[in-house]
């Protein structure tokens, strides 16, 4: 699970305001702690979620921690010399989300919960997740004009078009 689960925890950490060494250390916790009880919790990736969110937010209450979250604040996204620019243009967007819909959108998008999982997550209602959404969205689609966009038949969402890496060699 740690596997599966690490990279989509991680950029989540990132989306609730964490750096990326920040969210790798609440991750560690995170996986510490479900090794270390006694039962398997009935729904492991929902409690992995869950307590990743919970130890991320106890986390950044600290005023230390809060002073080295915003000297690196800049590095929203660890960079790489084969990201396109409309890659940089898209996390750049992401990043200037307010954090409560940049939340909902990492949620959905990359760990693919539904409105509801992410209602009983956040402890907000279901419409409250879609509208966070939904306003998310709209604001990186404003972000991103000079992208292209295409229509997704099987969901009916509209999604933006962004450079694909190059192949490995």
């Amino acid at each position: 699970m740690y596997q599966a689960k690490a990279s989509e925890l991680i950029l989540y950490g990132r989306a609730l305001g964490l750096s990326h060494s920040e969210a790798e250390d609440v991750l560690q916790e995170t996986f510490v702690a479900l090794m270390q009880r006694a039962e398997p919790p009935t729904l492991p990736e929902h409690y992995s979620v869950r307590a990743f969110r919970n130890r991320a937010l106890n986390y950044r209450r600290s005023l230390w921690r809060r002073f080295t979250r915003e000297l690196e604040s800049h590095r929203w996204f660890e960079r790489s010399p084969a990201e396109s620019p409309f890659e940089r243009e898209a996390m750049g967007c992401l990043a200037e989300l307010p954090p409560d819909q940049r939340e909902v959108i990492v949620l959905k998008i990359w760990h693919q919960h539904t409105f509801e999982e992410i209602g009983e997550l956040l402890e907000i209602s279901p419409n409250t997740a879609a509208g966070r959404y939904r306003y998310g969205l709209q604001k990186l689609r404003a972000c991103l004009k000079g992208a292209a966009y295409e229509r997704d038949e099987r969901f009916g969402n509209t999604i933006a078009l962004v450079g694909a890496p190059p192949p490995f060699a």
